[in-house]
């Protein structure tokens, strides 16, 4: 299940410094760690991977990979992140078969969620709601679009771009069951505690 705070890793060849963070990130409450590498360098990208599978499983977290079909399927990832570029769902789900998930970037677009819901996707994602440092150029979406999606799509909805403290409320309460984050998590000064705090938003909603 897709659910709470998704955390999205930093690109870095210090290995050990991703490990201790993401854990940190899970100890304070991370149920997903997506693995997101663009570097090119397959050695790292499979060490970091190879790694990363082991702490999340250790602690019951879904580890979800970014982009590559082939390095999810090497290490065993619970999962495949795949955007408009990225191949196609189709070919992912015929490698990874049904008892692995995989999600799906849709942007700003409702239709490329339902398109994606309909060929099977576990979960989707929207954004960048938010200037987004990761992302500086991607368009933005409105959050209007979690209130239509929550309401036609019937699987976790996700979001993501420029997500912090101060405005991750505003989407879970749209319809976000997930939120992804990078910056707002990694490079605050406590990691533990940050992650503490985002997955407290959904407890809160829950209770209200």
């Amino acid at each position: 299940m897709i659910a709470g705070l998704y955390a999205v890793t930093r690109e870095t060849d210090d290995t050990a410094l991703l490990m201790r963070q993401v854990e940190q990130a899970i100890r304070g409450g991370a149920s997903v760690v997506q693995y997101r590498d663009k570097s090119g360098d397959v050695a790292r990208q499979h060490e970091q991977a190879s790694e990363l599978v082991r702490l999340c499983h250790r602690h019951d977290v879904l580890f979800i990979v970014n982009d590559h079909l082939r390095l999810a399927d090497l290490v065993g990832a619970d999962g495949l992140h795949i955007g408009r570029d990225d191949g196609s769902l189709r070919e992912a789900r015929i490698v990874l078969g049904h008892d692995r998930l995989i999600g799906v970037s849709c942007y700003q677009s409702l239709e490329l969620a339902l398109s994606a819901q309909a060929a099977g996707a576990d979960y989707v994602a929207f954004g960048s709601f938010f200037p987004s440092g990761t992302k500086p150029l991607a368009e933005r979406a409105d959050i209007a679009l979690l209130y239509h999606a929550a309401h036609v799509i019937h699987r976790p909805i996700v979001a993501i771009g420029g997500i912090t403290l101060q405005n991750a409320d505003q989407l879970i309460m749209a319809g976000a069951d997930a939120v992804a984050v990078v910056s707002a998590l990694f490079d605050s000064d406590d990691i533990q505690d940050t992650a503490h705090q985002f997955a407290e938003l959904f407890f809160d909603e829950t209770e209200d």
